[in-house]
């Protein structure tokens, strides 16, 4: 059994309780916590849940669950229905190398608006093999057996929800939405968008490399905000239509956290690393989710300096597990190298621990897409005396708007404060 948590607590009347579902082993800065405080103290807020990825955003924490009376759309954030979709693919014959070579540009679009597409950051499509099987009922359910060639794609609405934040932030700065109907009518079709453009690119790689693809076994957004009836909030129920009982519905906001209502999740790795996927049971104390990836340690401007120190890019585009990573961009390998993250399995582990979850199978690299390669690829070392570019403009760690007026996380993502958080820790007092 789980430890019990202790009854959460909050520094006063006016705000919500945050709980953090990590053990004391994990690492979780406090930037993020004060966040989760910040989030908490919104007019309407019911309960924070953060999940043991928890790391600093721009505008709101990412990997947590955010329950409210009111809709804010900024606790979504601007890439609206990004999440994962595993897809069994059949291939004759596995060669990282070969299949890395013939993988399709994912940055031209196959379709309108940039269908087919991956865009940047921590997006990636991935061939990738299942490995540790725990569950073999959970994962023979899946159908994923031991050996079995799966095709992995993160990605989300590219321009569609960024266009939607940026009109909402225009008018209404981080304010609640003032009319609900009308955003979740903009979110839904981000979402809608979001899931087509995960099925297209897993189309174009299939079709590339001439694999049969099979429907998704696993399809989840963690970027999202679900409308609950609070008659039914303890049971995890969710609507997505008027609600005429004279009950307004209560908002679950997800930012970096997957549904964990007793659906099939892949939490992501990093490029280097296993990904898992994982049976969710998480209950109303938790908001009814689980994290969604490993979660960032250190910032990106952080993550190019130590990175392009320590490491080639030829040892960061194969890496000690064998696999191939095809990304043109220098700086985005070096942002995106595994160290760059905290421990996938410390963070699975936590979920377990936590009766958050139950680990069904591990997942295990052998190509992952990032960005076009359009270039012989560079075996030396890069060069050191190169002026530095780790700070040109680009999006915050999360891709979202920047927000002047929200508070910010102080210094670089694994340097503030970390906190060694106790099992289920109860945060209270605004820090």
């Amino acid at each position: 059994m789980p430890p019990s948590p202790a009854p959460p607590s909050a520094p006063g009347p006016a705000a919500a309780p945050v709980t953090v579902f990590a053990t004391a082993r994990s690492w979780i800065e406090s930037d993020a916590v004060d966040q989760c405080h910040q989030v908490a103290a919104l007019p309407g807020m019911v309960r924070v849940a953060a999940m043991p990825d928890l790391h600093p955003g721009q505008a709101a924490p990412i990997g947590a669950a955010m329950l409210s009376a009111e809709l804010y759309p900024h606790l979504v954030g601007s890439d609206i229905g990004c999440g994962i979709a595993v897809f069994p693919l059949a291939l004759r014959r596995i060669d990282p190398e070969r299949l890395a070579r013939r993988f399709p540009d994912l940055d031209r679009p196959s379709g309108p608006d940039g269908l087919g597409t991956v865009g940047r950051g921590n997006h990636f499509a991935e061939l990738a093999r299942v490995d540790t099987v725990s569950d073999p009922v959970a994962a023979a359910r899946l159908g994923l057996a031991a050996g079995s060639v799966v095709l992995i794609v993160h990605t989300g609405s590219r321009g569609t929800g960024e266009a939607i934040l940026r009109a909402h932030v225009d008018a209404h700065g981080h304010g609640p939405a003032p009319d609900h109907a009308a955003y979740l009518v903009d979110h839904d079709r981000a979402v809608a968008w979001a899931a087509a453009n995960r099925r297209a690119v897993a189309e174009r790689v299939a079709e590339a490399l001439a694999a049969r693809l099979g429907e998704p076994v696993i399809d989840l957004c963690h970027n999202h905000v679900e409308p609950r009836r609070p008659s039914l909030a303890a049971e995890g129920a969710h609507v997505h239509a008027p609600v005429h009982d004279g009950n307004p519905p209560l908002y679950l906001h997800r930012k970096g956290a997957a549904p964990g209502d007793g659906r099939p999740v892949l939490v992501a790795g990093s490029q280097g690393t296993p990904s898992w996927v994982v049976d969710g049971h998480a209950g109303a104390e938790a908001n009814w989710s689980v994290a969604h990836g490993a979660g960032r340690k250190l910032s990106r401007r952080d993550a190019y300096e130590r990175n392009r120190a320590r490491h080639t890019v030829a040892e960061l585009r194969r890496t000690p597990l064998g696999s191939v990573v095809v990304c043109g961009d220098r700086q985005l390998l070096f942002e995106e190298a595994p160290d760059a993250y905290k421990p996938i399995t410390r963070v699975i582990a936590d979920l377990a621990e936590l009766g958050l979850a139950t680990p069904v199978c591990s997942t295990v690299p052998l190509v992952t897409w990032k960005t076009p390669d359009r270039s012989a690829p560079d075996r030396s070392a890069p060069d050191r005396s190169a002026p530095d570019r780790s700070a040109p403009a680009r999006p915050g760690r999360d891709g979202q708007i920047r927000n002047p007026g929200w508070s910010q996380a102080r210094g670089r993502s694994g340097g503030g404060r970390p906190r060694n958080m106790d099992r289920r820790r109860d945060t209270g007092g605004r820090r």
